[in-house]
């Protein structure tokens, strides 16, 4: 059963690759915790006053029995992605990342 999704665009243009590569992102997230039980993606561009592309930044809630998870495409540094296709790989690889940390404590 899919995944109940909300995606919301902040400062970014809703686009139908753009949506279809989070919600394809986010279908696979079953593959590691079949007990999600909802799913809320923000993708946030720049401010609409700079004139340049990036950072962007994912933040990703995953509604799980017990609990939530929340997963951002923030590195280490503080630092965002210029492409918004990589923030989207990161921020989904950290939330691959704790699903998987999830199964292992059940």
């Amino acid at each position: 059963m899919p995944i109940p999704l909300r995606i919301i665009f902040r400062h970014v243009d809703r686009s139908p690759a753009l949506e279809a590569r989070v919600r394809d992102l986010a279908g696979r997230l079953e593959r590691f915790y079949d007990r999600i039980t909802a799913c809320r993606v923000t993708v946030e561009g720049p401010p609409a006053h700079h004139s340049k592309g990036g950072p962007y930044s994912i933040r990703i809630a995953l509604a799980i029995p017990g609990g939530e998870i929340n997963v951002n495409s923030r590195s280490q540094d503080g630092a965002g992605h210029h492409d918004v296709y990589v923030a989207l790989r990161d921020a989904f690889d950290g939330a691959k990342r704790q699903l998987v940390s999830v199964t292992d404590r059940v």
